[in-house]
């Protein structure tokens, strides 16, 4: 009896095969994920056979994107470079639209455009190249935040964390910038791997590192069912030292608990750095001065704060030079001669310099971008903790 309601069970799935099968849809032609040749040029393809017009769209390209061609079976190709070895974003312009590459795997964490990543390696490892060194862990939390929301964090424990049971370990908070994501200095700057890199080297201290997403706004909007709110008009509007503020309220009052609380940390202002590209740049200048007995470094990257700001919310940073100096052990500007706040930024470094406020700046070429970031994230580190 048995055997024979095996049978049956067996004859009914046998049946219902050709409709499974047939209910999948049809897998067409698959494009190649990018080819990067051996002289560093890269060749692109995307399949649109019914595409007008393709074009590949990537910071590595100057003079705007390139005009791909296209073949008798609608896959469009083009081959640019040689790229210069590191990590850029790029896309596809399909007749007027940005879209990602399906072939490839890796894309920018961004709460809005995910535009995919284009690692191409150097002949000599790069800092944020897989290296054969320890490798310390990346892992997702949460936490309870404003207003009865839950906040999303990205934590980086260097290697040994979890072997070394009564080692404790300095934090360094950083945070990404406007429309990024808590994953971005992840997954694009890399900064897991700069530092696996730079401890196995001797030259940066073991640290935990922590990763919030600096747009508090839109996640009580997006939890309490509301419409996630236009960013604000601009870097010095009030809306944006409002959101600046709040964002520092929710990391000193819950990230910090919450972090010392679960992780074998080191406590006191000497054992916590905080640093930020952009937005977070903004949003570490604004939560460093504004609580100076919580952090002893202060790394800002592509960011600054106005002296009209400086002097109505922060005067005695400025006012009081000695103390300031005294309470901040590093004190980290950097920004790139083609970014669109370069002048911003040096104005920022003047008024510091007016007012006897120890610094040290990076400033190197290139604009607003990622390629910046980890490049600022290798020399501050190292600083760290000192």
């Amino acid at each position: 009896m048995k055997q024979n309601k095996a049978l049956r069970t067996l004859l009914v799935c046998l049946l219902c095969l050709p409709i499974l099968v047939k209910g999948q849809p049809p897998r067409g032609p698959l494009a190649p994920p990018p080819k990067i040749n051996a002289d560093k040029t890269v060749t692109f393809t995307y399949i649109a056979p019914n595409a007008k017009d393709v074009k590949l769209s990537g910071q590595f390209l100057t003079g705007g994107p390139s005009a791909m061609t296209k073949n008798a079976q609608g896959f469009w190709t083009v081959t640019v470079g040689p790229v210069k070895p590191d990590i850029y974003p790029y896309n596809f312009v399909v007749d007027g639209i940005n879209v990602m590459d399906p072939a490839n795997e890796y894309f920018f964490p961004n709460e809005r455009f995910k535009g995919s990543l284009l690692d191409v390696p150097a002949d000599e490892p790069l800092v944020h190249a897989l290296k054969d060194v320890p490798h310390g862990s990346v892992t997702y939390e949460y936490y309870p935040g404003v207003q009865n929301t839950t906040g999303s964090l990205v934590v980086y424990t260097p290697p040994g964390y979890d072997k070394n049971k009564n080692t404790k370990y300095p934090v360094f908070y950083l945070i990404s910038g406007t429309t990024d994501t808590e994953e971005a200095f992840f997954k694009v700057g890399k900064v897991n791997l700069i530092l696996d890199n730079l401890i196995a080297e001797g030259k940066a201290k073991p640290m935990i590192i922590v990763m919030p997403n600096g747009n508090i706004e839109a996640r009580v909007a997006d939890q309490k069912g509301g419409l996630k709110p236009a960013d604000p008009a601009g870097r010095e509007s009030e809306e944006a030292v409002t959101r600046a503020k709040n964002f520092a309220g929710d990391l000193v009052g819950n990230v910090i608990p919450y972090i010392e609380k679960n992780y074998r940390t080191l406590t006191g202002a000497n054992n916590r750095a905080i640093g930020g590209f952009s937005r977070g740049g903004g949003e570490t200048l604004r939560t460093a001065l504004g609580n100076m007995d919580k952090f002893a470094y202060v790394c800002t990257y592509s960011a600054y704060l106005s002296p009209a700001e400086m002097e109505k919310e922060y005067k005695d940073v400025a006012g009081k030079p000695q103390v300031t100096n005294q309470k901040f052990k590093l004190f980290w500007v950097s920004v790139g001669t083609e970014d669109f706040l370069y002048k911003s930024t040096v104005e920022f470094l003047d008024y510091l310099k007016a007012h006897n406020v120890n610094y040290k700046s990076l400033i190197t070429g290139g604009g607003h971008t990622w390629m910046n970031v980890k490049t600022y994230v290798a020399a501050t580190t190292p600083l760290l903790f000192k």
